[in-house]
């Protein structure tokens, strides 16, 4: 059994056993509560993992599941959770949602003594959500415990994910919750150096472009010439997100 390592007053993470390339140590499934109630918030069940599902559903009685995107890797053991729980799902992404509620950029989840406040943070892809408690939020994939965020072109936009990027800087010290890696201690922090290092990439993919390089993976051999050839597939939907966003500059 995976016990729930305590973060935060009201935030503990059970590691799903799916470590990898783009999982990182694997998917971080959060459950929340306040110290005095005894339901508790699910968000990103992770993947349909039996144990890991068993050691979440383990942590409850669970209030309601909540989908930060619709990734496999971070939902696709909604369904298994909600079986074992008998939770619903929310998500913003009617496909993955289980009962009566979605959820949208504004609403206020209430639930196990908590109140979590719904953002909209599209980019990593079109459904990306974050929620925000009062000293932290949980944002899925668009910002990572380490390392970078793909923006899978066409659901990954990049404007979009740059915009989601400049509402998380304002949110300043808050303790960022991610989807994959360490929890960092500054939300404001970290939006901010993602969004210089999209700059950075942006200026070497111009300069690519002006290179001579024509298509995305011309690009990605240039630019990422230092990245493990493994990760060149997500990093060409990337380079074509950067290019769609260059075109429209």
């Amino acid at each position: 059994m995976t016990a729930a390592r305590k973060v935060t007053g009201t935030a503990s993470v059970v590691l799903a056993p799916n470590p990898g390339p783009m999982t990182l140590d694997g998917t971080n499934t959060w459950v929340l509560r306040a110290p005095d109630a005894q339901a508790c918030v699910v968000v990103d069940p992770g993947p349909l993992h039996e144990r890991h599902l068993a050691d979440v559903a383990a942590c409850g009685p669970v209030a309601v599941v909540l989908l930060t995107h619709g990734h496999a890797d971070h939902s696709e053991g909604a369904r298994r959770l909600a079986e074992l729980t008998g939770a619903p799902v929310r998500a913003l992404d009617p496909a993955h949602r289980l009962g009566d509620e979605g959820l949208g950029a504004g609403d206020v989840v209430a639930a196990a003594g908590l109140e979590l406040r719904v953002m909209a943070t599209p980019g990593h892809t079109a459904d990306s959500l974050s929620f925000l408690l009062d000293d932290a939020v949980l944002t899925g994939d668009t910002i990572l415990g380490r390392g970078t965020t793909v923006v899978a072109h066409p659901d990954g936009v990049l404007a979009d994910y740059l915009g989601s990027l400049r509402r998380l800087r304002e949110l300043g010290g808050l303790t960022v919750l991610p989807g994959h890696g360490p929890e960092l201690p500054d939300a404001g922090a970290a939006a901010q150096a993602y969004l210089a290092h999209r700059e950075q990439r942006l200026e070497q993919v111009r300069a690519a472009v002006e290179a001579g390089a024509s298509t995305a993976e011309e690009v990605v051999a240039a630019v990422y010439a230092d990245v493990d050839r493994a990760l060149w597939p997500y990093a060409t939907l990337s380079v074509r997100a950067q290019l769609a966003y260059l075109g429209t500059t």
